[in-house]
């Protein structure tokens, strides 16, 4: 696999990492059993990224993959976990240092580790990006040892562009795919300025840009892909990238016909994140070792030719941004 500088903190991972969401829940049945199989198949690839959050499951991701890196041994990946979500009411007011320390001594323990690599802020109120205090905080437990690293995961580009503003965010994680295209402008530019690391999740639009999911997809009770179609949970953004069900489905035939033979639409979505050379580490999800096997594999995928890449800015110009662009 390929391997990116992330920022400024001296590390280097592979391009293509793993995303922990679907092992700790809300992506329907995925038994522990198959989490913990998809990630020994990332690591076997040679993955050297993990990203997790404390509220996956309520902590089971975390303790998937301390359970799996114990069990391995060797060399260690950067494992990225988040906090903030556990509030509730989830409010600018609850980033305090005192919950913050409590969130991070947790995952800690999940993760059986005496400092985590990376903390992101897991998408917080916008009205956080505009209180210092809420850095400085991150700043005094960084120092303590507690942390190696931090950043922030956030939902709009405004918010990106406000937290590389303070010196200590080392990283930014954000929606970037076919279907979300705006970060590539005025964000990735200051972030590639200022050395900081951008994390691409939802790669694949929940699964619409896998080419696989049709109008009569049946998704389970505990799938956000049905409970949050309309953002009933949390933001609407982070299912199907927010764009809605039909529109997808259009957009997923225009894009079908661009994907060369004999490579599969994931594979070609993930290849298109890749040749934004700002961004350090895409983080598909995988429900299984062969998902997972797939993923790595689109990191040797040749580059994407420019006619291409423009064909996929105008499908998503006509057809998604109207939703999207100016939202996110």
């Amino acid at each position: 696999m390929r391997h990116r500088k992330f920022g400024r903190t001296g590390f280097t991972t592979t391009d293509i990492g793993f995303g922990a969401w679907q092992i700790g829940g809300a992506w329907g049945d995925v038994s522990e059993a198959d989490g913990r199989a998809a990630l020994h198949a990332a690591l076997d690839a040679g993955m050297t990224f993990v990203d997790t959050a404390d509220v996956y499951g309520d902590g089971r991701s975390e303790k998937i993959i301390a359970d799996v890196l114990k069990e391995r041994g060797g060399q260690r990946p950067m494992v990225a976990t988040k906090a903030g979500r556990r509030l509730s009411p989830h409010v600018a007011d609850g980033y305090s240092k005192a919950n913050l320390e409590g969130f991070i001594d947790r995952s800690l323990k999940n993760l059986g580790v005496e400092r985590l690599d990376l903390v992101q802020l897991h998408c917080p109120p916008t009205d956080v990006y505009y209180r210092p205090e809420v850095f400085q905080a991150l700043d005094e437990i960084k120092a303590a040892g507690k942390i190696a690293n931090y950043g922030v995961s956030v939902e709009k580009v405004e918010e990106a562009l406000k937290a590389i503003e303070y010196p200590g965010v080392v990283s930014v994680q954000i929606i970037y795919n076919i279907f979300r295209q705006r970060p590539a402008r005025l964000f990735f530019e200051e972030a590639e300025r200022r050395q900081v690391a951008i994390i691409a999740r939802v790669p694949l639009a929940s699964g619409l840009l896998s080419g696989k999911i049709t109008r009569d997809t049946a998704f389970a009770a505990d799938d956000h892909r049905n409970f949050n179609r309309h953002g009933e949970a949390f933001d609407v953004g982070e299912t199907f990238a927010g764009v809605p069900f039909e529109t997808g489905l259009q957009a997923v035939e225009a894009i079908r016909a661009l994907v060369p033979a004999g490579q599969t639409m994931a594979a070609f979505a993930l290849r298109w994140i890749l040749m934004a050379e700002a961004v350090s580490v895409v983080i598909p999800g995988a429900r299984n070792a062969e998902q997972a096997r797939a993923n790595a594999a689109a990191a040797g995928l040749p580059a994407i030719p420019e006619d291409v890449m423009e064909a996929t800015r105008e499908i998503y110009y006509r057809l998604v941004a109207p939703h999207v662009h100016h939202r996110w």
